[in-house]
């Protein structure tokens, strides 16, 4: 726009200058056609500008884009690592307490021993023999593993409840049933903890403050189709909540999130009786 007016001034003040020669027309109308010339030149160097400036704008505005993308990726990323960090720290943790348990379970077992040896040389060992077989089920989401002294059983809560809510499916009913009978069968009179689990995403039902009540809410809905149905006694089961506290796999995937919803069965070492 400035070339532009520069150009409005000179084609003035050549009018002016050119005034003084009227007497030569040839003269006059050579030097109007050189100054529309330079004025169209001006005026297509000032579109070219234009051009390279929205250009660049554009490319500025891609290049802004890319680097939001790239820190939300390494967002992400920063987050998967300090979840990874975080169980890292629960499981040495938990080796921690369970080779505390284990050592004074030992202790106590030696104590035993030598008092019953002075007494009639008896010896006692630790009852394990419910980890030795693992329960099976012919469903690939229920997962069943050793977690130290205890065994683990894995019931997806996308198989037991509607979304977002503790109201049971349609078929819930039949795989707790088939999972008490196991209990049952198993493991009769091990005391039994029902515990309710989470994904990372915060609750948007009003009826809960919290994940962690979210997940009790559920445990105690499994925890009343046993004794109700399944004939599991009251005093055989603990009912705990831990919201979102105890991932066993990334929230950072649709699938990941899914199999930390759930509901876990525990199996203790200690009984009833």
């Amino acid at each position: 726009m400035r070339g532009l007016a520069w150009a409005g001034y000179a084609a003035a003040a050549a009018l002016l200058v050119l005034a003084g020669c009227a007497d030569n027309p040839m003269v006059v109308n050579g030097r109007l056609n050189e100054l529309q010339q330079q004025q169209l030149a001006l005026s297509r160097q000032n579109q070219e500008l234009q051009s390279r400036a929205s250009s660049l704008d554009h490319n500025n505005q891609e290049l802004e884009a890319a680097l939001a993308q790239a820190r939300q990726q390494n967002k992400v990323l920063e987050d998967e690592k300090k979840l990874v960090k975080d169980q890292l720290a629960s499981l040495n943790a938990q080796v921690a307490r369970i080779r505390e348990e284990k050592k004074a379970t030992e202790q106590r077992v030696q104590t035993l021993n030598a008092s019953l040896q002075r007494q009639g040389n008896a010896t006692i060992t630790p009852n394990n023999s419910f980890l030795k077989t693992l329960p099976q089920f012919n469903r690939p989401d229920i997962f069943v593993r050793r977690d130290g002294d205890v065994v683990r059983i894995e019931l997806p809560a996308a198989a037991l409840f509607e979304p977002g809510s503790a109201q049971l499916r349609t078929g819930a009913l039949p795989l707790l049933s088939d999972v008490a009978m196991e209990l049952l069968r198993d493991y009769p009179s091990q005391i039994i903890g029902i515990e309710g689990h989470t994904d990372s995403d915060p609750i948007s039902n009003a009826l809960w403050r919290s994940n962690h009540q979210f997940s009790i809410s559920r445990a105690m809905m499994v925890y009343e189709v046993l004794v109700t149905q399944g004939r599991l006694q009251p005093k055989q089961l603990l009912v705990v909540g831990h919201g979102a506290s105890h991932p066993v796999v990334s929230n950072a995937t649709p699938a990941g999130k899914q199999r930390n919803a759930r509901v876990e069965l525990v199996i203790y070492p200690e009984t009833t009786g």
